[in-house]
């Protein structure tokens, strides 16, 4: 286990996505975010099927910030309930995960 993970967000906007995307990394609670284009989410939501278009964060971070991460999404996103999981990186390119583990923040701090 390389002790990275991915962190799925799906935010309504660029502006939102921005803000959060800048605040984790001044914080240095992830490596990357990237944003992607427009998604189409389509999901049931307090009894009604929804569509909406999002856009979807993709966050580079070590295990032990997922807490840090998701606690900060919460108090800057606008949902009430907000996409936000984590998926671990079981294996990858070791410099690039190196490159990860040296741009946050030491677990614990």
């Amino acid at each position: 286990m390389s002790g990275c993970i991915i962190i799925y967000v799906t935010v309504p906007d660029k502006d939102t996505a921005q803000r959060i995307a800048a605040d984790l990394l001044e914080k240095k609670l992830v490596a990357c975010v990237n944003i992607t284009g427009a998604v189409e989410s389509v999901y049931r939501w307090k009894g009604a099927l929804e569509k909406s278009g999002e856009l979807l964060m993709i966050m580079k971070t070590l295990k032990g910030h997922f807490g840090r991460v998701r606690d900060r999404v919460k108090e800057l996103h606008g949902y009430e309930v907000p996409e936000i999981i984590s998926v671990d990186i079981a294996d990858g390119y070791g410099p690039y995960l190196d490159w990860i583990k040296d741009s946050v923040i030491a677990e614990g701090h």
